[in-house]
C-alpha cells in the first residue's frame, strides 16, 4: 500500500462516501488532503474516522443553514449535538466551558455500522504516520520547515500605539517585527502587571 498523501486523501474521501451513504444530505468533501496533518484542538487533533464523522456533523450542519458553533467555531452548541447524535456520536459530559460539546465519540451502533471503513482507513493513517515518521533531514518539507514555522500555538492581542491590534503567535511576532498599516510602528505584546 502507497503512503503518499493522495493515497490517503483518497482514503478519506472513500471514507467520507460511505458516510454519505448513510446521510444523503451531507455535501462532498472538497477536499480530503486538506485534513491531513490539520489540527483543531476544538474538533480533536488526531485524524481518524471519529475526526471526520465529526467533521460530518459541519457539513449536515453547513448544509441545512444550521448555525452549529460560535465563538469563531471553538464552541460547539446544542445544535451540533443533536446531529452528531443523528450521525452516531455520543457527549456523556456537561459541555466544556470553551469547546461546548466538541468532544463527541462514536456510539456502539456507529462503530458496528462503519467497522470496516474504520479499519481501512486505520491501517491508511497508521502506513502515512509510519511514512512521514522515517523521514530523513533530507526531505523537503517545504516553506514552513525552512523558515521556521510558528508550529501553530496560542495566539495572543498585540496592540499598537495608535490602539490597533492583532492576534498573532508570540514566536512570530519575536521572529521580526509586525508593523501597523495604520501609524508605521510595531505591534508588541503589552506587559502583565504582576498581581500580589
Amino acid at each position: 500500500m502507497s503512503t503518499t498523501p493522495p493515497v490517503l486523501a483518497a482514503e478519506l474521501a472513500l471514507a467520507w462516501a460511505d458516510i454519505q451513504r448513510h446521510h444523503p444530505e451531507l455535501p462532498d468533501l472538497a477536499a480530503p488532503e486538506s485534513l491531513i496533518g490539520e489540527s483543531s484542538s476544538a474538533c480533536g487533533a488526531e485524524l481518524s474516522f471519529e475526526r471526520l464523522l465529526h467533521e460530518a456533523v459541519h457539513g449536515i450542519a453547513a448544509a441545512r443553514g444550521v448555525r452549529d458553533t460560535s465563538r469563531a467555531g471553538r464552541y460547539h452548541n446544542r445544535r451540533f449535538l443533536a446531529i452528531a447524535e443523528e450521525l452516531g456520536l455520543d457527549h456523556i459530559d456537561e459541555p466544556h466551558p470553551s469547546s461546548g460539546f466538541s468532544l463527541v465519540t462514536l456510539n456502539p451502533e456507529a462503530r458496528r455500522r462503519y467497522r470496516s471503513t474504520i479499519e481501512r482507513l486505520a491501517r491508511a493513517l497508521k502506513a502515512h504516520t509510519a511514512a512521514t515518521a522515517t523521514d530523513t533531514a533530507r526531505s523537503f518539507r517545504g516553506p514552513a520547515a525552512r523558515h521556521g514555522s510558528s508550529g501553530g500555538g496560542v495566539r495572543v492581542k498585540a496592540v499598537c500605539d495608535c490602539g490597533r491590534n492583532v492576534r498573532v503567535v508570540p514566536s512570530v511576532l519575536a521572529q521580526a517585527p509586525i508593523v501597523c498599516g495604520g501609524c508605521g510602528k510595531p505591534f508588541r505584546i503589552p506587559e502583565v502587571a504582576a498581581v500580589g
